[in-house]
């Protein structure tokens, strides 16, 4: 993992989200290492490789409906046509003799369909005259009704690709191939820690001046959400040897090391000198607001994000720009945010200068048109609105404000926690 370019501290110069966004992701790879595991303990997980067909699905031609099979040869110009009822077919259980002319089989749903027969009628459109005879009063179509074998997969191909996170489908859909087991990325490991004097973990006492840190909590739900291998360093004071020692230790332990504030670009401090000391480091001005300052670069063999030190600039920064890289990390294919559109129903006061991501509701209309309104004060350092928000509204750099009744850019959170 390396960085192309160092943006120098001193520079006035700020990046867009997507120009920065671009230069995260583009030369991150995958971590090495796979490991096999559990069908049932895959979920969420990324396959490290491809996974090919070893037979059909269906594996036979199969019935679509219940009802009666028969040839459709016996089609004929009459509206009506009766058949003499040979057998029946279940799932399971299917009907393993010849079937001739004018004949049907009782078929259910799912079950294999008799060698010879290719046209299935639904049993609504039939009238039983006896237990030998059976009248289709509904013509069907030939070869109605008949889920051909390979339908959904055939023999040698590649139904889930490398880089695939497994949904719930996927578990089913690596069951229909009898697959107990499959080679995922191995999890990567996160530490994470948060710097300052005044800093305080939960259950300690506040003196004048201190606050609790309450952004190693929304990194660890962020983190948790990731499913990644989590190592919470706690709180390091203002102090440049326990700093340093911080660093070193989580580059040794972990794939990615997260810190919160701190480096913030023309900011003189210590973890500034020790990540100038320890790694390569860019030090960027992003024109995005919450989250303007970000620091990435490597320590050692890590990859590393100083993200700004407000909790809801926490959050946008990792969503944006931590995330994606993590989910490369994994071995994901998709990993930028999902955005949507939707119509805003009051105000959205803006200036022109810096990409906005306000915190937002979205709602489903009765006609189910997508809405969105403002979740409450937008300030970075008030988490309020964050806590009531469904969504991000993102509002491009050089626009101003949105009068109600416009269309905007929507990032759901359950689309970026995906």
């Amino acid at each position: 993992m390396t960085t192309k370019d160092t943006v120098s501290s001193s520079t006035n110069h700020f990046l867009s989200v997507s120009d920065v966004q671009k230069r995260i992701i583009s030369d991150i790879k995958a971590v090495k290492g796979t490991e096999k595991i559990d069908l049932r303990q895959a979920l969420g997980r990324v396959l490290a490789k491809d996974i090919i067909a070893t037979f059909n699905t269906p594996p036979c031609d199969n019935s679509g409906m219940d009802g009666y099979a028969f040839k459709s040869t016996d089609i004929n110009d009459q509206s009506t046509l009766t058949l003499k009822v040979a057998g029946q077919s279940f799932a399971g259980h299917p009907y393993k003799g010849e079937v001739a002319p004018g004949e049907a089989i009782r078929i259910m749903t799912g079950a294999q369909v008799p060698n010879g027969v290719d046209t299935i009628v639904m049993q609504e459109h039939t009238e039983k005259n006896d237990e030998q005879n059976v009248t289709i009063t509904t013509i069907p179509k030939p070869y109605a009704n008949v889920r051909k074998a390979g339908d959904d997969l055939k023999t040698g191909q590649t139904f889930l690709s490398k880089g695939k996170k497994l949904s719930p489908t996927d578990l089913a859909f690596l069951a229909t191939q009898g697959i107990a087991e499959v080679s995922v990325s191995r999890k990567i490991r996160v530490a994470f820690f948060s710097t300052g004097d005044e800093l305080r973990s939960i259950g300690e006492t506040l003196n004048e001046g201190d606050i609790y840190d309450s952004n190693r909590y929304s990194l660890y739900g962020l983190l948790k959400n990731l499913d990644v291998e989590m190592i919470d360093m706690g709180v390091i004071p203002d102090d440049r040897e326990a700093i340093e020692e911080a660093f070193i230790t989580a580059s040794e332990l972990a794939d990615t090391v997260i810190t919160s504030g701190g480096v913030s670009v023309g900011e003189a401090d210590f973890v500034k000198e020790t990540l100038e000391k320890l790694g390569k480091i860019n030090f960027w001005k992003i024109s995005m607001k919450p989250g303007k300052p970000l620091a990435f670069g490597t320590i050692g063999n890590s990859l590393f994000f100083g993200l700004p030190g407000n909790p809801v600039a926490v959050i946008a920064t990792f969503y944006q720009f931590v995330q994606p890289a993590l989910k490369r990390m994994k071995g994901q294919d998709i990993v930028l945010p999902l955005t949507v559109k939707a119509k805003t129903t009051e105000l959205l006061k803006k200036r022109p200068g810096r990409t906005d991501f306000q915190r937002g509701i979205m709602e489903q209309s009765d006609s189910g048109e997508l809405t969105v309104k403002n979740a409450g004060t937008q300030a970075s350092h008030v988490l309020t609105a964050m806590s009531r928000a469904n969504c991000f509204i993102v509002i491009p750099a050089e626009s101003s404000s949105i009068e109600v009744g416009e269309m905007v850019d929507v990032q759901p959170f359950e689309g970026l926690l995906s």
